[in-house]
């Protein structure tokens, strides 16, 4: 009976790595998915060239994080496997990261929420006690940390440019601030691993994420959002209206050609 019980701890463990770095991986997978959308329709080519290599570095973190998932959860699928082979309901993603683009607002409003989450997040999680989510982290943070930048700066100039630039940034904040509430929610598996060093509670985050976000609407002349209501439902598979279209799009080719090489 005591021989067993390590075992069990540890296949319990190895199970929430494999859904939390799920998570995080669905998160930057969906986000990339959305932002390709913008290349050839960005507002200038610089733009077009920064969005596009914001997407590749999503790209990278999924990959990564989906590839993970597989190993933790003794599955050994690959990337591939999770990315094409899986339907609407076994996607853990946030509902924030499959909102519609939007105008290009919309889009830097919740660009500003995620990199700002993402930048708190993997500078603590580089610190994790678990080696291949701290590897992961300490690479992205640098990332996210240019992320972060370009956010904050187009949220500036936005709320700083023209009258209507400022209508469309403030709409933009007001749709998207629901959803950035899910970013931050708890559940039992975050608190496990949380509480072993594995992970990061992701409510710890929310106070220092309110406060730089804060700061940047500050500089930006821009009200921060009060919502009434909070979207939820991403972390259990439920996924708005957006999702199926986005998904089928995605695994289209995938779909088409299974099995194909080229």
């Amino acid at each position: 009976m005591t021989s067993e019980l390590p075992r069990a701890l540890e296949a319990r463990r190895n199970h929430d790595i494999a859904e939390y770095a799920l998570r995080l991986g669905d998160d930057a997978l969906i986000l990339c998915q959305r932002l390709c959308a913008w290349v050839t329709n960005a507002p200038t080519i610089e733009e077009d060239l920064a969005l596009s290599n914001i997407a590749l570095d999503l790209l990278g973190h999924a990959r990564v994080l989906l590839g993970l998932s597989g190993r933790s959860d003794g599955t050994n699928r690959s990337d591939d496997d999770f990315a094409y082979r899986r339907t609407e309901r076994e996607f853990h993603s946030a509902l924030l990261l499959e909102l519609s683009n939007g105008d290009f607002a919309a889009t830097i409003a919740r660009q500003l929420a995620y990199t700002h989450y993402t930048g708190l997040l993997y500078a603590e999680l580089a610190a994790s006690a678990d080696e291949g989510l701290a590897s992961f982290a300490s690479r992205a943070a640098k990332e996210a940390e240019y992320h972060c930048l370009h956010a904050s700066q187009w949220t500036v100039r936005l709320g700083l440019g023209t009258e209507e630039s400022h209508r469309r940034m403030q709409a933009g904040l007001e749709h998207v601030w629901p959803y950035a509430a899910e970013l931050f929610e708890d559940d039992d598996l975050t608190t496990r691993l949380d509480a072993d060093g594995t992970a990061v509670a992701p409510a710890r985050l929310r106070a220092a994420w309110e406060r730089e976000v804060t700061e940047v609407l500050t500089e930006a002349g821009l009200t921060v959002p009060a919502p009434s209501w909070q979207a939820t439902g991403g972390r259990s598979g439920l996924h708005t209206e957006a999702f199926a279209p986005l998904l089928a799009e995605f695994q289209s080719v995938f779909r088409q050609y299974p099995g194909g090489r080229w």
